[in-house]
């Protein structure tokens, strides 16, 4: 059988005050008065639509008669009652019944021909608006190891002004185009496998799609209209992680030096040498087979609890994870450390334009408050020259990048820690 689709329309004005005036424009109907009584009406002209009208002033038929005092008003409502004209409606309209091409709901309409009767099924394919879903993990560790137990749902936002019974539902992970504003994730994609949790299929299975990755819940689901649904995609026991304490000292004030060029940074004496106390606290864990993921792993929101001794979850801070190809590490920023305590001060600054060179020393103070050891990473940032070398350090540097030199401090139970070095740039 041959099918041509020759016109489609989609008519999106639902039955509505307005339009069942439109509809009986030239005919007679009643309407009820505030006081009860009843009287009949010639709808001369039905005037503007109620959406035109003041949405605090009550009802659709109130909102009609609110243009009577619109000045100049040219599509007021025009009725003829008891042998007079009047602008506005007299009271409720009521209407004896639907006009034959009157819609309950907005309806898309095809015209379309064949070359015999018959019946068929046809799927129809569009792009909405209105859902958006996301990602969100759990991250739950028992004690002070660093195996937990790593927690993944989808969450589904369905504000689209229609529910959905028995739906098929696939969301793609990934940055997908679209021309028009939309959230950032539109019917998405998910990645697969679920360790532990109950036997069977996994709730939610994972497959390469174009340079996507589409997520397919298992089981069809009800989605209501206003509704926000989680759906857990993700349960693995014992994943290794790491927790990482990180002091990046220099505390620069982004505002002051927004609009500064190299030449005026490298030429200022008080640049960076406002000293940060705080010791970040950064957990990272490796996304492969080894440690029992090897999935990608969508953008979503990552929060970590710990038992406490009474065995209740406590909350340690959260953060976002941008899009994770498997094989690749997630580090994640939680808070800052309560017993670590960092300082850092400059003690030698020389500015040399005539050699187009400077030097500088810091001393960096660490100090251990924990009752247990601890390894800091501390982060300097060497930004006065395009060239710089180290020359003197109390403790050897690895260096990051063209501008990035990283210390390791080990730290026993309450103790202190003195790092020092000297630094000569050169432009």
């Amino acid at each position: 059988m041959n099918l041509q689709i020759l016109e489609q329309n989609y008519l999106a004005d639902p039955v509505s005050v307005a339009a069942l005036l439109t509809s009986y424009e030239g005919k007679t109907i009643d309407f009820q008065l505030p006081d009860g009584k009843v009287v009949s009406g010639k709808i001369i002209r039905a005037g503007a639509p109620a959406s035109q009208g003041n949405p605090a002033a009550g009802p659709p038929w109130q909102q009609a008669s609110f243009l009577e005092s619109q000045p100049g008003a040219p599509t007021q409502p025009l009725i003829e009652s008891e042998g007079k004209l009047r602008f506005g409606l007299p009271g409720i309209p009521l209407f004896p019944s639907l006009s034959a091409d009157a819609m309950l709901k907005p309806t898309l309409d095809w015209l379309i021909r064949t070359d015999q009767v018959a019946k068929l099924e046809a799927e129809l394919g569009y792009v909405s608006g209105g859902m958006n879903w996301k990602a969100d993990y759990n991250v739950v560790s028992t004690d002070d190891a660093d195996m937990v137990q790593l927690i993944g749902w989808v969450t589904i936002d369905n504000h689209s002004g229609k529910s959905f019974d028995g739906a098929h539902i696939a969301l793609m992970a990934g940055e997908v185009n679209k021309l028009q504003p939309g959230a950032r994730f539109q019917a998405g994609i998910f990645s697969g496998g679920v360790a532990g949790g109950f036997p069977g299929p996994p709730p939610v299975t994972e497959n390469t799609f174009d340079d996507y990755h589409l997520y397919t819940l298992q089981n069809t689901t009800n989605l209501r209209d206003g509704e926000t649904k989680q759906v857990e995609f993700l349960r693995v026991n014992e994943v290794a992680t790491k927790r990482i304490y990180v002091y990046d000292g220099a505390k620069i004030d982004s505002n002051q030096y927004a609009n500064w060029n190299p030449e005026m940074i490298r030429s200022n004496p008080e640049y960076g040498v406002q000293s940060n106390p705080k010791v970040w606290v950064m957990r990272e864990f490796v996304n492969n087979a080894v440690n029992h993921l090897g999935i990608p792993l969508p953008e979503g929101n990552l929060r970590f609890y710990r038992r406490d001794p009474a065995g209740r979850l406590e909350f340690t801070g959260e953060n976002q994870i941008r899009h994770t190809p498997k094989d690749e590490t997630v580090q994640v920023y939680t808070g800052s450390a309560f017993d670590l305590v960092g300082e850092r001060h400059r003690v030698d600054y020389q500015f040399n334009p005539g050699t187009r060179s400077a030097d500088e020393t810091f001393e960096i103070r660490i100090r251990n408050h924990k009752r247990e050891a601890a390894d800091v990473r501390v982060v300097e940032h060497l930004y006065r020259g395009a060239n710089w070398n180290i020359t003197i350090e109390t403790d050897p540097h690895v260096k990051k990048d063209s501008q990035t030199a990283e210390f390791a401090v080990n730290l026993k139970p309450d103790e202190e820690k003195v790092l020092k070095y000297s630094v000569h740039y050169t432009w």
